[in-house]
């Protein structure tokens, strides 16, 4: 088994997993749903094309730099009658960052770095309109998926790493696909991106965190130990 990591980072993210009609919201992290659409977009898939092997991978996707959730409207109208469509809220993530990662067979992960490396499709984070500001692929971990977030470095951005500087190491929160069924239950496990038969199924998923090495950490300077009364102790000698 091995792992292939993920970099999404954008200006503007939204993994939407319940969204309908005039309201689409966005879940805080990526969804397993919109991470596999990406790769089998990577691939050269088309929307009929069947995922069973993708969506059979494990996820998880690690928080580096959680963003703002940030709320949007827009306005349209009918192509041939030109009446007003219904407003429709959009919300985004803004400035965040993730590493996902998927876990599975040696050889879809190396074929699925490639295809990220090269792309059939261009990505996006979760909506057309929101394309990655930094590259996709990472690396290729012979581990499992705990053991290669925990071994991947912070990718935060530069200025966020800053406002953290007095800390040596970083607790980042995970969130892992469940082995054994038991946890938060999340609408997200892709079953089919056919236009016309569009499927989710439930997966759970467990909260955890690793801890990680702060690139731009600067050290406290070193303070010198102080006794009140070794002057006193001086002058009566």
């Amino acid at each position: 088994m091995s792992v292939l990591t993920l970099q999404l980072a954008g200006p503007l993210q939204s993994w939407g997993a319940s969204a309908r009609f005039a309201r689409r919201t966005t879940e805080s992290a990526p969804t397993k749903s919109g991470v596999i659409g990406l790769l089998a977009a990577a691939q050269g898939r088309a929307r009929h094309t069947p995922i069973d092997d993708l969506a059979a991978l494990r996820f998880a996707v690690r928080l580096d730099q959680p963003g703002q959730r940030l709320r949007d409207y827009q306005t349209a109208h009918h192509q041939v009658s030109e009446k007003s469509m219904p407003v429709s809220e959009r919300f985004y993530l803004a400035d965040a960052v993730f590493v996902a990662a998927v876990e599975g067979d040696d050889t879809l992960i190396r074929t699925l770095h490639q295809a990220v490396r090269d792309p059939g499709f261009l990505p996006f984070l979760g909506r057309r309109s929101c394309p990655p500001s930094r590259p996709v692929d990472l690396a290729v971990h012979d581990s499992d998926l705990e053991q290669a977030l925990a071994d991947e470095p912070w990718h935060a951005s530069t200025w966020y790493q800053r406002q953290r500087r007095r800390d040596a190491t970083i607790e980042l929160t995970v969130l892992l696909e469940s082995r054994d069924g038991t946890g938060d239950v999340l609408r997200d496990q892709p079953v089919s991106f056919a236009a016309d038969r569009r499927l989710h199924a439930l997966r759970t998923i467990t909260t955890t965190t690793v801890t990680v090495p702060n690139p731009l950490a600067v050290p406290r300077p070193a303070v010198p130990r102080h006794d009140p009364v070794s002057h006193l102790q001086a002058e009566s000698a």
